[in-house]
């Protein structure tokens, strides 16, 4: 949580000044929990709640917020990692389409929300998990 409130206020001090700009948080909370998640959910659940705070301080200076919800990227855990098979084979059995966001679609989204395109999105979140959270 420290990490992300300071990495926004630097960026937006400098998009303020430009009266534009985009910040786009990873992670995020919904309203599942699962057993084992323990200080990683409430801090995903914060990263929501800053989120909104921050789009409420920002969108008047042109800065839009908004946080990918990836319910997980399997390509993101290092193939030595400890139980990193599990991990993923759950992942992937949490989703409804029977696959888990890749890199690329995080990748192709993000560049999507942070575009023109996509200027009528902010003080929201996108979901990309495949299923695995439910709105």
């Amino acid at each position: 949580m420290r990490s992300q409130f300071l990495t926004t206020r630097a960026a937006a001090r400098h998009m303020t000044e430009r009266r534009a700009g985009v910040i786009l948080a990873f992670g995020g909370g919904g309203t599942q929990t699962l057993p084992g998640l323990g200080g990683f959910k409430i801090a995903l659940d914060a990263l929501e709640g800053l989120r909104r705070q921050w789009a409420i301080e920002l969108d008047p200076h042109g800065i839009r917020v908004v946080t990918l919800k990836s319910g997980g990227v399997p390509e993101s855990l290092p193939t030595e990692f400890p139980g990193a098979e599990a991990i993923v084979d759950s992942l992937v059995d949490a989703t409804q389409l029977g696959r888990a966001a890749t890199l690329t679609d995080v990748g192709d989204v993000a560049a999507f929300v942070a575009s023109d395109r996509a200027r009528t999105l902010t003080a929201t979140d996108v979901n990309i998990s495949c299923g695995a959270i439910v709105d």
